[in-house]
């Protein structure tokens, strides 16, 4: 009798073997969730970490989760979700910044230079014959030919030497700038013993000039070139002697050496 009591015992017991997978689900669930709290902290080693430690789950083998040394995360109660922000990099501002200081420097520094220039002008009064003009590329100093030079001529005029002495005193106290001497013509054919071309005249005129710019030892020669134009970037008519005359020059340009916005965009 209490045989069979005990067998009708043993069948209504319940089969629990269900709680083997349940049990199983719950532990992936919460490594999952694990891994997703992990990564919003953008700990990298935590969540190489982590994610090795579940795909050794997934597959069989011994991870993090079944060792001692589990891996400590630590949370505060209130946190602050600043601290998590990757800090915008400050170089290109910075970058940008100093660009900007050396730009102002450079416009301070030309203005300077041109307003002793221009008081040199109007001292000697020789308005008629130089200009300066100063632009978001360069300063320049335009010197009409006969100021230096006479007719077909490159040898420079003896009192055209002081005018040089002046420039180069001036541009002595710019050192960090580099130095253009231009050379040009009318597009009157010149055909001379001397020069066979206009281009010829205009790079010796541009060269003998430069010359003596150099004779003042406080200006560097390797911040210098010449270079003749000929008769091919005129800056009025050829059509008249007026137009012919103010072709013919010479033009000393002080070059920026950091262009402004304006210019970046500007192609070479």
């Amino acid at each position: 009798m209490s045989k069979k009591k005990h067998s009708e015992h043993h069948e209504e017991h319940i089969d629990e073997s269900w709680l083997i997978p349940y049990a199983d689900l719950l532990t992936l669930l919460l490594a999952l969730f694990i891994i997703l709290f992990a990564s919003s902290q953008t700990d990298s080693k935590k969540y190489n970490s982590i994610m090795r430690s579940l795909n050794q789950a997934f597959t069989g083998g011994v991870g993090a989760f079944e060792a001692s040394n589990l891996i400590p995360i630590t949370t505060e109660a209130n946190p602050d979700p600043k601290q998590y922000e990757q800090p915008a990099s400050t170089q290109p501002q910075e970058d940008e910044s100093e660009e900007q200081k050396q730009l102002q420097k450079e416009q301070k520094d030309l203005e300077q230079l041109k307003e002793k220039l221009d008081e040199y002008i109007n001292e000697n009064s020789l308005s008629a014959q130089l200009d300066t003009k100063l632009t978001q590329e360069l300063l320049m100093i335009t010197i009409r030919d006969n100021a230096l030079f006479a007719s077909g001529s490159a040898n420079v005029k003896p009192e055209a030497k002081l005018l040089a002495v002046a420039i180069s005193d001036m541009l002595a106290q710019y050192p960090n700038y580099r130095i253009e001497v231009a050379g040009h013509t009318d597009n009157v054919p010149i055909g001379t013993a001397a020069f066979e071309t206009n281009w010829d005249l205009s790079s010796k005129r541009a060269l003998n000039f430069m010359k003596i710019l150099l004779e003042n030892a406080q200006v560097g020669p390797e911040r210098f070139r010449s270079i003749g134009y000929g008769e091919y970037h005129p800056i009025d008519t050829n059509d008249t002697a007026d137009g012919r005359a103010k072709n013919r020059r010479v033009e000393v340009s002080i070059l920026r050496s950091i262009k402004s916005p304006e210019m970046k965009d500007v192609p070479k």
